[in-house]
């Protein structure tokens, strides 16, 4: 096992009832002026905006809303968050809801405490050393970013989905109720599902590990734990606990948990999937990975058929009978299939994706070629696109 640092200073209220707490929270971290930021029109109908803006008037804090946050969030937008917490004096900013929201929070959190522009701090040009702090009500499991010390913002000027890793990025706060995700879509839900599992086996799939049994025991059980409460809340919405689990499972997915001690270098699909809702930003960042990632998995689990049997014998139910490198792809094959069991693509097809696009996202992603992506081996541009026939 490597040596490693775990920093997770997020600080998490979590249950039903957690989101009345969030005005007295405000209050004790002294925050004057709030920065209220949400996505569409979800959070006004259901009411928790209309509660949220009450207990931080009863607090007596001062507030500014910004609605709008689209998936695949715009550095555009983060421009126009981050000039208004100028303009408005903000010192604290609230992001409700899921993982875009909370990026885009993020980064605007730098560039408005920074003086600069967004993409600049995306892209390290200036380096991310002040920020406004972040507190985040949470309305969706999928992301993680709630606890991450991640976030990725679009540029669709250049069709770049580019992120940004700093531990300074992580939230102070967060305030996860699992009633709150009953509304959430078959297909949000299923998203989310696929999301978390990717963050996991992401940081579980790394080459050279030794002495990581008990992360990689973590991750398997993360990972079953996910695969049975998501069949029961993409069919049963309301069952709390279900929520619960992917609720909370989606923080330890990406709090950095699940790669203490492994040779963790970077989530690999992820940077694939960037490239594809990069050039077509229509498509959902877990539908995406739905497709890529089977795809990915069939191409390289002859490079570890350690792990991957392993996973096909403890998560996706292959016999322990079964020869380890039989195993090894017939849980590829599971995991695809519980893809689709949710109501997730699992073909490029299925998203309107098409091979005379393979060599334009591979190009986005490898900038022409010029690089590759590090994996059990080099993804380089011509691999990547053998990895795209293979999800057509």
């Amino acid at each position: 096992m490597n040596n490693f640092t775990y920093y997770a200073p997020t600080k998490v209220f979590f249950g039903k009832g957690v989101n009345d707490s969030v005005g007295n929270f405000m209050r004790e971290q002294n925050a004057q002026k709030v920065l209220l930021l949400y996505g569409g029109g979800s959070v006004k109908r259901s009411g928790l905006l209309d509660k949220l803006t009450e207990q931080l008037r009863s607090a007596g804090i001062e507030y500014t809303l910004l609605g709008g946050v689209e998936p695949n969030p715009k550095v555009g937008f983060v421009r126009d968050a981050a000039k208004l917490c100028k303009e408005q004096g903000v010192d604290f900013i609230l992001a409700v809801g899921g993982g875009s929201v909370i990026d885009t929070a993020k980064c605007a959190s730098f560039s408005a405490a920074c003086d600069a522009d967004p993409w600049d701090i995306i892209t390290m040009k200036v380096p991310a050393e002040k920020r406004i702090p972040v507190a985040v009500v949470l309305t969706i499991a999928a992301a993680g970013s709630e606890m991450s010390n991640s976030q990725v913002i679009s540029n669709p000027d250049i069709m770049v989905k580019q992120g940004l890793t700093s531990d300074f990025s992580r939230p102070v706060a967060a305030f996860m109720d699992p009633e709150i995700t009953y509304t959430v879509s078959k297909y949000q839900t299923g998203c989310g599902i696929v999301d978390i599992m990717m963050h996991t086996m992401e940081r579980y799939y790394t080459s050279g590990d030794t002495g990581t049994y008990l992360t990689d025991r973590i991750a398997q059980a993360l990972l079953l734990s996910v695969k049975e409460a998501g069949a029961v809340a993409v069919e049963h919405p309301e069952d709390y606990d279900a929520r619960a689990t992917l609720m909370w499972a989606s923080s330890l997915s990406h709090n950095g948990l699940t790669n203490c001690g492994k040779n963790y270098s970077g989530l690999v699909v992820h940077k694939l999937e960037h490239g594809l809702s990069g050039v077509f930003d229509n498509v959902a960042h877990g539908a995406g990975l739905s497709v890529i990632y089977p795809a990915w998995a069939k191409y390289v689990y002859k490079y570890d058929i350690p792990k991957f049997s392993s996973m096909a014998y403890n998560v996706w139910g292959i016999s322990k009978d079964t020869e380890p490198s039989k195993a090894a792809l017939d849980g590829v094959d599971a995991m695809r299939q519980y893809f689709a069991s949710i109501g997730m693509p699992v073909t490029l097809h299925e998203l309107g994706v098409y091979p005379d696009s393979f060599e334009k996202i591979a190009d986005v992603i490898t900038s022409g070629g010029a690089k590759s992506v590090a994996s059990y081996i080099p993804l380089t541009k011509d691999v990547i696109m053998e990895i795209f026939h293979i999800a057509e």
